[in-house]
């Protein structure tokens, strides 16, 4: 599965983000997710096999709990992809910031 395929999905992007804290376990992560998607549990585990399977995370045993931790590795990959595409709005995002500073400075000419 392609990465962004992976990351369309929004309960899978907000898997990733509960792994941006640290490794959790399964449950804890299914918990989170089910309360804002109110999927199942087995739901939230197919989408942690797809993570699995697809680099994003890995897995580890623990007992008898699964703990899933963020693999940057292909998000590494969606960045290299996206720097190419850089080039286009870094120059327009850094005019608005010059024009954002020139309204704040404008403003507080006025103030005072």
């Amino acid at each position: 599965m392609h990465a962004f395929d992976v990351l369309g999905d929004p309960v899978r992007r907000r898997i990733l983000e509960c792994l941006t804290e640290g490794e959790r376990a399964a449950g804890e992560v299914s918990a989170v997710v089910q309360g804002e998607f109110a999927i199942s549990q087995a739901a939230v585990s197919q989408h942690l096999k797809v993570l699995r399977e697809s680099g994003f995370v890995t897995v580890r045993a623990n007992g008898s709990k699964r703990l899933y931790s963020l693999d940057t590795a292909p998000m590494q990959e969606v960045d290299q992809w996206l720097d190419t595409f850089r080039a286009f709005w870094e120059p327009k995002l850094m005019a608005l910031e010059t024009e954002i500073e020139r309204g704040k400075k404008s403003r507080k000419t006025q103030a005072n």
